[in-house]
């Protein structure tokens, strides 16, 4: 099967859609599929620091046997839109020749093909909320990219509560070969943020919570990796490390994740480390609280319930590692392999 992914950003681009895009895409070329993906041109924007050494990234290239072509979209603005569908009509026989076109967050980048070749079956992605409250602007283009796609996949059951959407297929992403291990006793006071540094990931109700656990224990270790908004505000009181490749290893220093999306909530699952997720409005509680593994994590609102949840479980190993197990059960299932087939799944319904 030839597949055709549209995802606004892509690898080596770092964020939870581009892991997701790779992952499967992985996973669907192990299967013996042929897959391309239509993503926007790293070089016409402000390039993020860990990828300023790379140099230009080439608007054409292969990574992973998966065939990536990279479009210019110039600034946000009006005729943005009308610059990526001319982009994607001079690709469009990537269009013509694919068996399934998959569009992750980004429908309107396909809208004018969907009427262009009616006979195309399309589906797409959604895979997150980008503001709260929530645009009406954003919940149309969720329906009209419902109404106008042959299926869909959304990334949590708090989509179709707030969206309205009706998925096929709720998923929550996937893990693979995460090497979990018992912590080293001398590393039990510590904690690691991995993740955007803006409102959505609750980094600043972490940040204000370590500066007061601190008072009762002036040795609590917190690493932070990630790069956004907040940095310089951050980096007066902490070290920052930016963005890295492979997460996941960094969990295995660290005795709690302070992370509040899905995917570093997985990775640290199955790093066997007791996940505290924080939330700030109605739709980031729903976000969590709705998840299938909500009961398998620590979930809060503000810096003081945070300290009181981190202090129980370092005076209660027991029921920390109680929590921990359960969550490693759940999420040692979740592989990008069986991610696939339920994209699989959906193509061939």
């Amino acid at each position: 099967m030839k597949i055709l992914f549209f995802s606004r950003l892509f690898y080596p681009h770092i964020g939870g859609v581009e892991k997701h895009v790779l992952e499967v895409g992985r996973q669907l070329i192990e299967k013996g599929h042929k897959v391309t993906i239509i993503t926007e041109d790293l070089s016409t924007k402000d390039i993020p620091v860990y990828l300023q050494s790379k140099g230009k990234i080439p608007r054409h290239e292969v990574i992973n046997l998966i065939e990536v072509y990279r479009i210019p979209v110039g600034e946000s603005d009006w005729f943005r839109k009308f610059r990526i569908w001319k982009e994607i009509w001079k690709l469009r026989n990537l269009i013509k020749t694919s068996d399934a076109i998959h569009c992750h967050d980004v429908f309107f980048w396909y809208l004018p093909f969907r009427f262009l070749f009616p006979f195309k079956k399309v589906f797409a992605t959604f895979h997150g909320y980008e503001s709260y409250p929530l645009k009406s602007k954003s919940i149309l283009m969720h329906k009209i990219s419902e109404k106008l796609s042959n299926g869909n996949i959304c990334i949590g059951h708090f989509i179709k509560k707030w969206y309205g959407t009706k998925p096929n297929f709720v998923v929550y992403g996937g893990v693979e070969g995460v090497k979990s291990e018992k912590l080293k006793m001398e590393n039990g006071n510590s904690a690691i943020f991995i993740g955007r540094l803006d409102e959505q990931t609750g980094i600043l109700t972490y940040v204000n919570a370590v500066k007061l656990i601190r008072k009762k224990i002036p040795n609590f270790k917190f690493e932070i990796i990630g790069d956004g908004k907040y940095r310089k505000e951050i980096e007066k009181y902490f070290k920052v490390l930016g963005f890295q490749k492979k997460t996941e290893k960094y969990f295995l220093d660290y005795n709690f994740a302070f992370v509040s999306r899905y995917l570093s909530i997985l990775e640290a699952m199955a790093a066997r480390r007791l996940v505290f997720a924080s939330y700030d409005n109605p739709l980031k509680e729903d976000y969590l609280r709705m998840a299938s593994f909500s009961k398998y994590i620590v979930i809060f609102n503000s810096p003081s319930e945070l300290i009181s949840k981190v202090l129980f479980y370092l005076k209660n190993p027991d029921k920390k590692e109680k929590l921990v197990e359960s969550a490693y059960e759940w999420v040692k299932k979740q592989t990008w392999e069986k991610m696939a087939n339920i994209y699989l799944k959906l193509w061939n319904k």
